[in-house]
């Protein structure tokens, strides 16, 4: 592929996201006005329209930052769940990169006070638990409550024949991937672990990465590993999934992680092997209901585009596959005078086209920033990410 070529697709993605982001700028309707996090709301959508501004050098996003980061700060001591996506731990993480550094403070103590000794509440995952805090407090800067976080794993993990695992949740299911299982709770231990110089946390995160390992189903040339087992909520939630939260495409963010720390180049080969899985199995192509509805950040394409430019900068890849993803969102993006936006889809549901999000894990928020590296990348720029995200780990450019 020339080079012109891909110059004009990074040019498309970027006139996307621009659009994207002046969507946002309308305030944006939808059910998420008034939420304040990572997940779905202010925090997420405030550190994606700062990502616009280092971009383009808008002061529209710059001045609408300015003012999501008085929302955060001003609402910190309302806040009541701690969590990295949809509480203080996230709210710390924004208005620490927006150099709200006392009220990102004041967040983290809020955090620090609700500790029980255990847990912040019944779920001790990544999205909601005490694995998600453990990496919000360290990109916050707060390496002792990062350990607080995540030294109850030391002490929590049950033996299996191939490693350990985590309950992540009150009913009896193990989950096994980034969002809500076993690897999230491995990405947390080897990150603070590795911060922190703590050798046993980053042991125990091997031992749990090898528990995942041997579940795969895949064979030696993939890497496909169930959702669950026993099967948490099979009547809604597919057994197999290919993208970050569930999928072989989350899966491989834990791997770069570990082959980073250890230097073993065998977990860098069981994220080949993810990527391989990925895309063979289809996607983004929607081939059945409820294959791939989605796509945003947190379970769709966008996720898929951030492990894709990942692969580029660290393993040498072709642009192909990018290429491919960055071409779809394109294609299913709603563009008009407000701007640009994505319906996500659910099968389940009658209409199934769903009203398009603000927010970083099914709205734009998410899409923008996958949008705006992918160009970076295509025009042979820094690939650098404005704020890296606590559950993304940097390429080697970005540390």
């Amino acid at each position: 592929m020339g080079r012109p070529d891909q110059l004009s697709r990074g040019a498309q993605a970027a006139r996307l996201a621009r659009g994207a982001a002046d969507w946002l700028l309308l305030d944006a309707p939808g059910q998420d006005r008034g939420d304040l996090s990572l997940y779905h709301g202010l925090a997420g959508v405030a550190l994606a329209l700062h990502e616009a501004d280092r971009y383009f050098g808008d002061d529209r996003y710059r001045q609408a930052v300015s003012r999501g980061a008085d929302v955060l700060s001003a609402q910190v001591d309302s806040l009541e769940d701690c969590s990295l996506y949809f509480g203080l731990a996230g709210v710390a993480v924004a208005l620490r990169a927006l150099g709200r550094h006392a009220a990102a403070d004041r967040a983290l103590d809020r955090v620090r006070d609700r500790f029980d000794g255990r847990r912040w509440n019944a779920m001790s995952e990544l999205l909601m638990g005490n694995a998600g805090i453990g990496l919000g407090a360290l990109s916050a800067g707060d390496l002792d409550l990062a350990v607080m976080a995540v030294t109850p794993f030391l002490t929590s993990a049950d033996r299996t024949r191939c490693g350990v695992n985590w309950a992540v949740r009150p009913s009896p299911a193990r989950s096994h991937h980034i969002a809500h299982g076993t690897l999230g709770i491995v990405y947390a231990l080897a990150a603070v672990g590795d911060a922190a110089g703590r050798q046993d946390m980053i042991e125990l995160a091997l031992a749990g990465a090898a528990d995942v390992a041997g579940r795969d189903e895949a064979g030696q040339d993939g890497f496909l590993v169930p959702h669950s087992d026993p099967p948490h909520r099979p009547d809604v939630i597919e057994r197999y999934s290919y993208g970050w939260c569930n999928g072989p495409a989350g899966d491989a963010q834990v791997f770069r992680l570990l082959a980073r720390i250890t230097g073993d180049e065998s977990w860098a080969a069981l994220g080949d092997r993810c990527w391989r899985t990925v895309r063979d199995s289809g996607l983004p192509r929607r081939l059945r209901p409820g294959f791939w509805d989605n796509n945003a950040r947190c379970c769709g394409t966008a996720g898929v585009l951030a492990l894709a430019c990942d692969r580029i900068v660290e393993r040498g890849d072709d642009f192909g596959f990018a290429n491919l993803l960055a071409g779809d969102l394109a294609a299913r993006a709603t563009i008009d005078a407000a701007g640009v936006r994505w319906s996500n889809f659910e099968h389940r549901a009658t209409p199934g086209d769903l009203q398009p999000r603000a927010g970083w894990a099914m709205g734009n928020a998410g899409i923008i920033r996958e949008l705006l590296r992918y160009a970076r990348l295509s025009q042979g720029a820094d690939d650098r990410y404005a704020v890296p995200w606590p559950d993304h780990q940097a390429t080697g450019h970005d540390r």
